[in-house]
């Protein structure tokens, strides 16, 4: 129990980072936002890694999300998406958000070209939160 809370404590200061970026990234417009996609390609191709990468494409998805569905993720979304990018399970409360959570590692593992699969056991959330991401 005290290394989830020591995982957590870690990852929250990294949701915190990406939190501050919120101002920066709501400054940007609709065209900005998108080009950080080919920025973020770019980097990788120049030798960054998607862990360089995670807290601004994080920020880049949080204010993607807000804009296009109306919901700005919650910190503990962040860390839920920190924790599964590298590899762990994060269990969440009905709720919590585990439809926006998903969306964070989805897109920073999919900057390599590699692909990325989504799974989850239940057929109906399957359903509803492909159409509410458009995916």
């Amino acid at each position: 129990m005290a290394r989830d809370k020591n995982i957590i404590k870690s990852y929250g200061k990294v949701a915190d980072q990406i939190m501050q970026l919120d101002e920066y990234m709501t400054g940007l417009s609709d065209e900005e936002l998108a080009h950080k996609t080919i920025e973020f390609k770019e980097r990788l191709g120049q030798g960054d890694t998607i862990d360089d990468l995670l807290v601004e494409a994080y920020a880049t998805v949080r204010e993607a999300a807000f804009r296009r569905l109306g919901l700005k993720a919650y910190r503990v979304q962040l860390i839920g998406g920190i924790i599964l990018h590298y590899g762990d399970i994060a269990e969440m409360r009905t709720g919590e958000g585990k439809t926006l959570t998903g969306l964070f590692p989805a897109y920073l593992n999919a900057l390599t070209g590699l692909g990325v699969n989504i799974v989850t056991v239940n057929e109906y959330l399957s359903q509803r939160d492909s159409e509410i991401n458009g995916m």
